[in-house]
């Protein structure tokens, strides 16, 4: 058992190169002010660039690298031109005619507009429709008989969620697009040093929704979560109350290690969300399509403390459970099971088979899908889950 009033040399050194990272982070103004956690913010941000008469004085360019990332998704044929839109925001899209209700309503965060073409732009989170009607939003686009295109514009790109006629659309990351942007601004000097405003405000965009450590950098948080796990103090997210056990690791390994501690633990409940998502919408029917006997009738998270971090394919009262584990409950299992992994691969999902009657699990494997992948979005097509089920299941 963890002493949560000590921690050892090995868990200081383990930690050391993340929190050496995150330390030498510098003033970013939207983190000082939390702009960009509601989307509405970050639409505003994105029209700015994307208008050609914009305050940033980049002229059209935004615009074209960005319609080259549509158009690099789309058949040729389809493709539209790179610039000459006039942009606007909150367009309702036709079928909302009179007083829409602002929470249900199909309103798109941007839309580009010429005689000949349109670009409609849905901003969230995650490559999400998240109720809303694509048809209504292409509708919008074609209006006049007008060539017209999709864009869900995101943080992270799910494939798994996209359906309803979202997968229809074209997804693009705010990293891909400030990334490209990023590069034309860093060979331009004659723009950065006639406008210095401008120029620092889009470092500070890039470092946030690009390099930040806390909105878009998963690999240190990722690295952190693994050296929790491999040092032995991965018990520490099972612990209550957590803001408690929070405070006293902070004490002991300051308080960059406090934040680090909440943002694996906020990583953990991101990847048990997204492999829960997976395992509902694909995985449970790639597994069905195959097993001879026992499917999975139901895809449950219903435990805490040391075995939150764990999804379970439910198979009926004949078949044994199969879950899908990782982070501190694979470390759990690890110790427990009696055919232990030589290196287990903490930054990694588990699969293990539980040993029925006595409780507990009888083999704990690697899948190879690695925590960092479950994040992005899993394709559909990705067997890797499906086929280390089936393998366990076969024995």
């Amino acid at each position: 058992m963890v002493d949560v009033h000590v921690v050892s040399p090995e868990v200081v050194t383990a930690l050391v190169p993340s929190l050496s990272r995150s330390l030498a982070e510098q003033f970013n103004v939207f983190r000082v002010m939390h702009h960009g956690t509601h989307e509405k913010q970050l639409s505003n941000v994105f029209a700015w660039l994307l208008n050609t008469g914009g305050t940033h004085e980049l002229g059209e360019t935004p615009q074209r690298l960005f319609l080259d990332l549509v158009n690099r998704a789309l058949p040729e044929k389809a493709r539209l031109a790179s610039t000459g839109y006039v942009v606007a925001q909150e367009v309702v899209a036709p079928g909302h005619e009179g007083n829409p209700d602002p929470e249900s309503a199909d309103i798109s965060d941007i839309v580009l507009s010429s005689p000949d073409a349109a670009v409609v732009v849905e901003n969230f989170g995650t490559s999400d429709g998240h109720g809303h009607d694509y048809r209504r939003y292409l509708a919008l686009g074609t209006a006049g008989g007008r060539d017209a295109v999709v864009v869900l514009l995101c943080e992270r790109h799910a494939p798994h969620l996209l359906r309803d006629g979202w997968e229809n659309a074209v997804v693009v990351t705010y990293a891909e697009f400030l990334t490209v942007l990023r590069a034309h601004v860093a060979g331009e000097q004659k723009w950065r040093r006639l406008h210095s405003d401008q120029h620092v405000f889009l470092r500070q965009l890039f470092e946030h929704f690009v390099k930040g450590p806390a909105a878009m950098n998963t690999d240190d948080t990722l690295a952190f979560l693994t050296a929790m796990c491999e040092t032995g103090e991965s018990a520490r997210y099972g612990r209550r109350p957590r803001d408690r056990v929070t405070e006293e690791f902070g004490e002991l390994i300051a308080a960059q290690a406090r934040r680090q501690l909440e943002e694996s633990r906020a990583l953990l409940a991101s990847v048990k969300r997204a492999l829960r998502d997976f395992a509902k919408s694909t995985l449970m029917y790639q597994v069905n399509e195959m097993v001879p006997a026992g499917p999975v009738e139901k895809v449950v998270t219903r435990f805490v403390g040391q075995w939150e971090w764990c999804v379970e394919l439910q198979r009926g009262e004949a078949h044994r459970t199969v879950f899908l584990e990782f982070g501190p409950t694979a470390v759990v299992q690890q110790e427990r099971t009696p055919h232990k992994l030589e290196n287990p691969e903490y930054s990694q999902v588990f699969v293990a088979l539980e040993s029925a009657p006595e409780g507990g699990v009888s083999r704990l494997v690697h899948t190879g899908v690695r925590l960092d992948e479950v994040l992005s979005g899993l394709h559909t097509d990705d067997l890797r889950l499906r086929d280390a089920v089936l393998a366990i299941i076969d024995g």
